[in-house]
């Protein structure tokens, strides 16, 4: 009986699995385990290759394009802040010129009544009742009617100048709120075009000094590069024979120009951006341009390609970002970008986007 108790008391012995169930479990197991596995690549983040050469090459060009566009807006935008400063600085004076005025008929004003206090202002007729002499009165009512005259003149000059410098200080203040919103415009796209030509350096820094070679090489090729077109004098001994005088010393500007350094913002005379150089090249032939290009593509005349002459201003890219000198034979004369200096190149290497025949 004790016997038969211990037994009851014992677990039953598992038999392991066999055919078709022990397969069973086995891909539950490995299903189990894959389920696993995915869960845990699905946790952990993709690993993205590394860009290729050519990858960074390519986005390289796109930021140098995207820092000239910015540059071209930052241009405008202090275009616009000088005009602003300048507007601020002439009210500012008028103010003051006016206050002056304003000031200096108060201080006559004052002198008058001050007269008039110490002279007395008696009723007329009672000056006539206590006059010996008719004659000394009526000299005397003559230079008081003069004087009320006078008072009531520099009154009104008073109410003017006042209302006056009232719309000035008006106007200045407009003016001010107008140079603050340009000078955040400047500070925007300074800070853009810096961005943009640090992540520039940056990719290039990814690549091997031979890769940045082959880039400079490419680069050069694109934008008329090489020794020859970098080399002043050589660029000067390239004979041009240009429609006018003025289009022939813009085009001597620029040919004098010819290896200084690309500076976004510049207009010389030791750097330039690309309207920089233009709008330099015909200041010196004495012709104002504006400042952008997109202003400048606006400042002579229309011209298509096929009817292009030295002196004619050429511009690039569908925003009209890019603008270069035509010196003849399908050359330029441009400053290309950071890192390039002012070089001949051939004008089909980018996007052509219009021209302008400027005298």
């Amino acid at each position: 009986m004790a016997a038969h108790r211990r037994s009851a008391h014992r677990k039953p012995k598992q038999r392991p699995l066999a055919g078709s169930a022990a397969r069973t479990a086995a891909s539950l197991a490995l299903a189990g385990a894959a389920t696993a596995g995915s869960v845990t690549s699905a946790g952990a983040a993709p690993v993205e290759p590394a860009p290729t050469a050519a990858q960074v090459r390519a986005k390289v060009d796109r930021l140098y394009h995207d820092a000239e566009v910015a540059t071209e807006k930052y241009n405008g935008a202090k275009e616009r802040a000088d005009a602003a400063t300048r507007a601020v600085d002439a009210l500012t004076d008028e103010a003051a010129r006016r206050t002056g005025r304003l000031n200096t008929a108060r201080h006559a004003l004052g002198a008058l009544a001050t007269a008039q206090y110490r002279s007395g202002s008696l009723d007329p007729a009672v000056q006539l009742a206590l006059s010996s002499d008719p004659d000394t009165y009526l000299e005397r009512a003559a230079y008081l009617d003069r004087a009320g005259d006078r008072q009531s003149g520099l009154l009104r000059d008073i109410k003017r100048q006042v209302s006056r410098i009232a719309r000035v200080k008006a106007r200045a203040d407009q003016e001010s709120e107008r140079l603050a919103a340009r000078r955040a415009e400047l500070r925007e796209h300074r800070t853009a075009i810096r961005t943009k030509l640090a992540d520039a350096r940056k990719l290039l820094a990814t690549l091997t000094a031979e890769q940045r070679a082959a880039y400079e090489r490419s680069a050069d090729a694109r934008h008329g590069g090489g020794p020859a077109h970098a080399d002043r004098s050589t660029g000067r001994a390239a004979p041009v024979s240009a429609p006018n005088s003025r289009a022939g010393q813009a085009i001597a500007f620029a040919h004098g120009a010819i290896g200084k350094p690309y500076v976004w913002g510049a207009t010389g005379p030791s750097a330039f951006d690309c309207s920089g150089l233009t709008q330099a090249a015909w200041k010196a032939a004495g012709v104002s341009l504006p400042r952008t290009t997109y202003t400048q593509i606006n400042a002579g005349q229309r011209v298509p390609r096929s009817q292009l002459a030295p002196g004619d201003l050429v511009f690039f890219y569908s925003g009209i970002s890019h603008v270069g000198l035509y010196i003849g034979g399908g050359q330029m004369i441009h400053a290309p970008r950071p890192g390039a200096p002012v070089r001949i190149a051939p004008i089909d290497q980018m996007p052509f986007a219009g021209a302008t025949r400027v005298a």
